[in-house]
């Protein structure tokens, strides 16, 4: 007879659904490693669908969350161009820079607002906003490549402390 499912806790999973092979093994790796931990990641447009305007639906999934999961992943490339145009910060931009979703800067935003502990990872070279480090007190941390070669140590130790706020937010909301 088969084991019978145990409940997971639900987390967010702000990810972008156009990905490159090795950008989605890095994602597969974390889908698999917070299913290990009894943990269900919800991404919008992956397992849960809009049915009214996307980004209430990100506030209405994050709701029913206790953690989320931020993957950083390059998908605009900038080789050329102007950072802060006229402005006394104005740079050129002399070396490919990478720029990931905006939604992730919003779905980090929301679940920040909601209160639920936060992990985010970035592609080498992702930076601004939720990116950058010292914005917030979260989990910030270079994206897995997916096949963890020596490396699959530290990111269950981050994967763990983060999981234990995640617990801890589940059940002080179920009291």
């Amino acid at each position: 007879m088969p084991e019978p499912q145990r409940m997971r806790i639900p987390v967010f999973l702000s990810t972008p659904t156009a990905l490159s092979d090795p950008q989605l093994a890095a994602r597969t790796f974390v889908e698999k490693a917070l299913r290990r931990n009894g943990l269900e990641p919800r991404t919008l447009g992956a397992t849960d669908y809009p049915s009214d305007f996307p980004l209430k639906e990100v506030h209405a999934i994050g709701r029913h969350c206790s953690g989320g999961v931020i993957l950083g992943f390059e998908q605009i490339r900038v080789t050329a161009g102007v950072n802060k145009p006229g402005t006394p910060k104005e740079q050129k931009i002399t070396k490919p820079m990478g720029i990931p979703t905006p939604w992730n800067q919003l779905e980090a935003g929301l679940l920040f607002g909601l209160g639920l502990p936060l992990l985010i990872f970035r592609e080498d070279g992702i930076s601004g906003g939720i990116f950058d480090t010292g914005v917030t007190d979260v989990f910030l941390q270079p994206m897995p490549d997916g096949t963890q070669r020596g490396g699959r140590n530290g990111f269950e130790q981050v994967l763990g402390k983060w999981r234990a706020a995640v617990v801890s937010h589940y059940y002080r909301d179920l009291r």
